[in-house]
This record gives structure tokens, sequence and C-alpha cells, in this order.
């Protein structure tokens, strides 16, 4: 569990429980359009960011009678100060916030969490070893726990930041042991994470090679000196080329 600071600057509006220091008002009632589906259209085998940044999320008890402190509230940043550190404007940010919200009330989500938020997705399959790799990604202090600036500094890197930031998020997504190359060990595991989050029974069915294939296909398009690893340097220079890879990436500037 994180450790818990009282921050003098918030006023006593903001430390009401009742109050969203991020939108200004008070919160209404969730409705059923959710995080979960704007993560369907943003985060489906979607590449991940890396990036530390410091957590400056601020963190209040509740009392649970008696004076006994129960549930943990992550307060986010304020407003300006995440306009500055993303690609959203107030508005954008506003939206996110009130549906981050409505999904994780307490300010933060595991990875038990993410993974039932992210298993709504995909009935068909089995989504939780892909959630697994995702939440590793969005989780960049790796405490345990996903807040809403961590979310959406990735989110603003995957979908407004340059060709080279989501590059990299998609290579430390993929750099499963943080080491600077990508191993087929790794790329294999990426790979059938993403054929059992798509299900068996999909049209037309795959082949239970298919996995080991697209690995293949990944290490002869990418491994350029032959030596059974994918550095940074080979990665951005065989997805620059791909257009595929790239058209994928300016369809992603215009989905918020």
């Amino acid at each position: 569990m994180k450790s818990v600071s009282q921050d003098q600057s918030f006023t006593d509006s903001e430390l009401d429980r009742s109050y969203d220091p991020l939108t200004g008002h008070l919160p209404s009632r969730p409705n059923k359009k959710t995080l979960k589906q704007r993560f369907l259209r943003l985060l489906p085998c979607c590449p991940s960011a890396s990036g530390s940044s410091t957590n400056q999320s601020k963190f209040l008890y509740s009392e649970a009678g008696d004076g006994e402190l129960s549930t943990v509230y992550c307060r986010p940043e304020g407003l300006e100060k995440l306009t500055q550190r993303t690609k959203f404007n107030r508005r954008e940010l506003q939206i996110l916030y009130r549906e981050f919200k409505n999904e994780c009330p307490g300010g933060t989500v595991d990875e038990e969490g993410f993974k039932a938020i992210y298993s709504r997705f995909f009935p068909q399959g089995d989504s939780s070893m892909y959630a697994h790799f995702l939440f590793r990604a969005f989780d960049t202090q790796s405490d345990g726990a996903v807040s809403f600036q961590d979310f959406v500094t990735g989110l603003s890197t995957i979908l407004r930041g340059s060709v080279k930031d989501r590059l990299n998020w998609a290579f430390c997504l993929y750099d499963l042991n943080n080491d600077g190359c990508i191993s087929k060990e790794e790329m294999t595991d990426i790979m059938h994470s993403i054929y059992n989050l798509m299900g068996k029974n999909t049209s037309p069915g795959m082949k239970a090679s298919a996995p080991d294939e697209h690995v293949d296909l990944f290490f002869r398009k990418m491994d350029r000196n032959r030596d059974g690893v994918v550095t940074m340097e080979e990665f951005m220079e065989a997805c620059r080329k791909d257009e595929n890879i790239m058209q994928s990436m300016q369809m992603l500037d215009h989905v918020i």
C-alpha cells in the first residue's frame, strides 16, 4: 500500500469525498458509458508506454466508524498540471476523469481490478495475460497500482505522442525484462497473450501455430543483424518503414 501524506494545499472542499478536484464539480450519477468502452476503443493489442514520472497523487483515508481508517482515496494532480504533462485539453481530461472514477472510485486500480475491467471486452477469450502486460506498462511507478495520472499520461503517449514516443511505448511493452532488447521468448509470450485474448472461436479460425509464425515474421522483419534479439534501434527502423504500422498510428490521432 502506498504511503499516506496530508497535503495542506487542498481546500476543505477538495478534501470532501463528494467533491472531484479535477473537474471542480460534484460527481454525477454514474452512467453506463464507462471507462471500459473507451478502453475497448483505445487499448486492445495496443503498444505500451515507458518513461517514469513522479507520482504526486494525494491519498486520503475515510473513517469507517469509531475513527477506524478504511478505504484509501487517491486524489489526482490539478487540472492545469495534467494539461501541461499530457496532450489532452481541459475538457478531455474532465471526461476521462469522470469515466475513470466511475470504474475506479478509490482513485486507483490494482492489477486484479484492471484484469477484471479488461476481461469484459473479450469474454470469448482469456485476456488475463495481455492485461498483465498492459497493467505493467501503465504502472510506471511499479507500486502495484495505476492512478488517474498514470493512466492519462500513458494514454496521451499512445494517442497524441510523436511516432518516436509511440514506438518507444510499444518496445517497452514487448521488452518484458527491461534489458533493452526483445527476445524471441518475450515476443512469444506477447503473441500468445494476444491470441488467447482473441479466443479460439474467431472467424476465420486461427491455427495453433499462428502465434509462433507471427514471432518468426516479427524477427525476420526486425532482427537486422540476425543475433536473435531486437534492439530499440532495429525496432524503430523497421516500424518506420512499415506502412501498415504508420497508418495505424495515424488513425489513433483522432480517437478522442
